[in-house]
């Protein structure tokens, strides 16, 4: 096994990472952007990969509408992680402290919460599909699947999630070296097991969909990979020595956390296209509708590619929810923040698990509401990074007083009225908490809640699109204002949540 730096760890002793939103120092500063490709790759190596082909059939589309959809949304959404990633080395410092440059200090508390909500409502949903794949696992080996199963379940998937959190970046990069190979190869024997249950005369005869219900599948895609990461994408390439390359850093995250889905989405929806049976089923049980088709003594190990992958995502998730945490102000130390994280992910599984009886629908709805927040602070973010020519000033990132101030009002507006119109214009009829939504498609003659645009989801690429352009055309000349200052001095104090 190898660190980052790709030097022998054996002699390297684990412990507790002590960083929390302070700047990494060079002489802690390691490895190349290659060694992103084992995070980003283990993190979304899931078989829930192809549960996806299901839920992209489910807009009403035709297997190539939606393997365009998911290609296009893929890609594109984790190239979005990709640029932000290369703030990462240019700053040292985590996602949602690199953002106070274009929100200012205290200002930047409002894009952290939300980022938070997104990291832990993220956490929570794939530690309970892990525990309820290891309980359908089980009842089909007839060793029972009921509650007292999905208990035991959900006590070591959360245990293994918040201990790879709290314990913090050497033991995630170590912990997914070895999800990245294993899960990989199951999930290839997997593929290998299900191959028959393929056909394409079924698939092809799926007939095509509306520009609408395509778009309303490509924005799902990208909400549901790259937009769902992009908030955390600074956190590992802020390891990185300082003269890594800017685009090994947008590549490797890129390619990294783009082709394990790509191979995994085309296999899922020739699976789902095949068969409306289990297509229907993974709408309710999205990983272990997947064991159907398996052979009995293949659902261990499919047990073990399963609970690995989603316990890969729920690490990363809970390292970056403890750092948003940190950023939106409470003040402990890193550790104990991802351990909040851990109490409030067990019990919005308890939740999922034991008391919801409708996933997809509640998973969507989450994903476009707060996808639509999401990008609009991506696009702020974008933007603010593409005009600055010189690294961060890493002292006044923590100096309300500094060059970056305390509330920036024009990002925060900006994203503010992104949101509300984004939210203006997607529709979550599934999810009864989210029926005040769509409120624009009337009045901007899009045929309304009921209308051919209802399910676009046209709120996330406006409110991407606006927070981006918006910030380009008004943020350069308080980009170049904070650029013309000189050098601060170093930190004196120490940095809350270090």
């Amino acid at each position: 096994m190898t660190d980052p730096s790709g030097r022998g760890s054996g002699s390297r002793q684990l412990q507790v990472e002590t960083h929390g939103l302070d700047v990494i120092g060079d002489a802690e500063r390691k490895g190349t952007p290659r060694t992103l490709f084992w995070p980003w790759f283990g993190a979304n190596v899931s078989i829930l990969g192809l549960s996806y082909g299901s839920f992209a059939l489910g807009f009403g589309i035709s297997f190539w509408q939606a393997l365009a959809a998911g290609v296009i949304g893929i890609v594109f959404s984790f190239l979005l992680c990709g640029f932000v990633a290369v703030a990462g080395k240019r700053g040292s410092a985590p996602t949602m402290v690199l953002s106070r440059a274009a929100y200012g200090v205290r200002g930047n508390r409002l894009p952290s919460v939300v980022s938070w909500m997104l990291t832990v409502g993220w956490e929570t949903v794939l530690t309970a599909l892990a525990t309820m794949a290891t309980a359908t696992v089980l009842d089909r080996l007839g060793w029972g699947g009921g509650t007292a199963t999905k208990v035991v379940a959900l006590i070591v998937v959360g245990a293994l999630v918040v201990v790879g959190g709290v314990m913090g970046f050497d033991l995630i990069m170590r912990l997914q070296t070895v999800i990245t190979v294993v899960t990989g190869v199951l999930t290839v024997v997997y593929i290998a097991l299900v191959a028959d249950h393929i056909h394409w005369s079924a698939v092809s005869a799926v007939p095509a969909g509306s520009a609408q219900e395509f778009i309303g599948a490509l924005v799902f895609m990208m909400t549901g990979f790259g937009l769902g990461w992009v908030n955390a994408s600074a956190d590992y390439s802020r390891y990185l020595p300082r003269d890594s390359s800017g685009r090994g850093v947008v590549g490797w995250t890129a390619f990294g956390a783009s082709v394990a889905p790509l191979l995994l989405l085309v296999f899922g929806l020739l699976l789902a296209g095949s068969s409306t049976t289990l297509n229907t089923a993974i709408a309710a049980d999205p990983i272990g509708a997947l064991t159907t088709i398996l052979p009995t003594w293949f659902l261990i190990p499919f047990a073990a590619v399963a609970v690995l992958g989603l316990v890969g995502g729920a690490v990363l998730d809970i390292y970056s929810s403890g750092l948003a945490l940190l950023a939106a102000g409470l003040r402990v130390p890193r550790y104990l923040a991802a351990l909040l994280d851990g109490v409030l992910m067990i019990a919005g599984s308890i939740y999922i698990v034991f008391l919801t009886d409708d996933f997809l629908g509640q998973f969507i709805g989450f994903l476009t509401t707060l996808g639509v927040p999401v990008a609009a602070w991506c696009g702020v973010m974008l933007a603010d990074l593409a005009l600055r020519r010189r690294d961060y000033d890493e002292a006044d990132l923590f100096r309300t007083r500094g060059r970056y101030g305390d509330v920036e009002p024009l990002p925060l507006l900006l994203t503010l009225a992104a949101t509300a119109i984004g939210w203006g214009l997607v529709t979550n009829t599934a999810a009864g908490w989210l029926e005040w939504q769509g409120y624009l498609l009337g009045p901007l003659g899009l045929g309304g809640k009921d209308g051919s645009w209802a399910y676009a989801n046209l709120g996330v690429l406006a409110a991407l699109a606006l927070g981006f352009l918006g910030t380009l055309a008004l943020g350069r000349g308080r980009v170049r204002t904070q650029e013309a200052r000189p050098p601060s001095r170093p930190l004196d104090v120490e940095v809350p949540g270090a």
